[in-house]
């Protein structure tokens, strides 16, 4: 199934050039969210990879807010919980927070103090890796609360902006890999 996905993902994703600045290849994948087969077939993928490495997650994680989409299908597929890791001001309770640096600017991620009990496995997803910043600081956030992050899952990978040197010893596994 993996030749047969990445092909789908690699005519089915748009590029948009100098967005959202000069200079970025954007990666779009709004056409993929209208495709339900292959956003069953996505799950699945990251499911069985899950399998093969004999990893058993307590807790997927998901950045916003791409990470929600894949993330929360993962965790409904696997029938454990999701942990949403927002924007400033849009968690109700009381949370931790980290500044991190993007690849074009920098952010801040909240996530409530109470999602992880100490010695969790977590597996985070997004559907994009370029730099690391954003997996890294959610990285930093599970273990602010104790939690052990067991792999890294993503869509896309963009190679040469050595985000897999950043986030090592953590795995990283993606489904399509594109120059940066």
């Amino acid at each position: 199934m993996s030749n047969k996905i990445e092909h789908t993902l690699k005519s089915t994703i748009r590029t948009i050039p100098d967005f959202p600045i000069d200079g970025i290849m954007f990666r779009d994948i709004s056409p993929i969210l209208s495709d339900g087969k292959l956003l069953k077939d996505i799950t699945d993928r990251f499911s069985e990879i899950i399998k093969d490495n004999n990893w058993s997650p307590d807790l997927i994680l998901g950045p916003e807010s791409r990470g929600f989409i894949f993330g929360s299908l993962l965790a409904a597929k696997l029938g454990i919980g999701f942990i949403p890791v927002r924007k400033p001001g849009k968690l109700p309770s009381s949370k931790i927070q980290i500044e991190y640096s993007l690849e074009y600017g920098s952010n801040i991620l909240e996530m409530h103090d109470d999602a992880i009990s100490k010695g969790q496995k977590i597996i985070i997803i997004d559907d994009l890796l370029a730099t690391g910043g954003t997996v890294e600081a959610c990285t930093k956030l599970c273990e602010q609360l104790e939690g052990e992050v067991i792999s890294n899952l993503f869509v896309i990978e963009l190679e040469g902006l050595s985000a897999r040197e950043k986030l090592h010893p953590i795995p990283c596994i993606s489904l399509i890999k594109y120059p940066a």
